[in-house]
């Protein structure tokens, strides 16, 4: 099965489009505390279930390092319980690339996810503010592909960002079999997602 892979991106904080207000209440805090177990968390919680396997053999420094190096981790949360998060990563060219994105599975369809996109995207947009002697952002980026959330480029596409690159099978978009599941052994959820796939 071929994997299309779709780049997308915002040129101005004037693309950004609002979203409705999510049908629960929900805060988006950013994680200051670099934290690799956090950090992994999230991300096998959230990518489990869209075969996301490309950090799990990073060892507890390679997750530190990559924390550390100005990536900020955003999280929604919902009377305390983690929901949804982005991961914002600056780039050299005054661009910042929105790594990671998604929610939980019992966060779904719930209007969180286009809530969070317009929150983290906003963040993306002045994270110069942040971080002393960072150019200010010019350009908000992110890819994804026909193996993500089913609403992900629709959402993507509702809250301004554009197309400018299409791909299909990009090395690292093989992967065959079930999903992993949100941790080793857990094997994918009811109703994931199965067949070759993903980022």
């Amino acid at each position: 099965m071929d994997v299309i892979t779709r780049y997308l991106e915002q040129t101005s904080r004037s693309d950004l489009r609002a979203a409705k207000p999510p049908s629960i209440e929900v805060d988006v805090v950013r994680a200051e505390e670099a934290s690799p177990e956090f950090g992994r968390f999230l991300y096998t919680a959230v990518g489990g279930d869209w075969h996301w396997t490309e950090r799990l053999s990073w060892t507890w420094a390679e997750w530190a390092g990559w924390l550390d190096g100005g990536v900020e981790t955003w999280v929604a949360h919902h009377r305390g319980t983690p929901a949804g998060y982005a991961e914002l990563a600056p780039r050299d060219d005054a661009a910042v690339e929105i790594t990671s994105f998604g929610l939980l599975p019992w966060a779904m369809g719930r209007g969180l996810g286009g809530h969070l996109l317009v929150a983290a995207t906003a963040r993306a947009w002045d994270l110069a503010d942040r971080w002393p002697g960072r150019e200010p952002t010019r350009r908000v980026w992110l890819h994804t592909c026909t193996l993500d959330g089913p609403a992900a480029l629709a959402n993507y596409l509702a809250r301004g960002f554009r197309v400018y690159d299409t791909r299909v099978n990009v090395p690292g978009d093989e992967h065959e079999g079930e999903t992993p599941g949100p941790w080793p052994g857990a094997g994918p959820r009811p109703g994931a997602p199965t067949g070759s796939g993903g980022p």
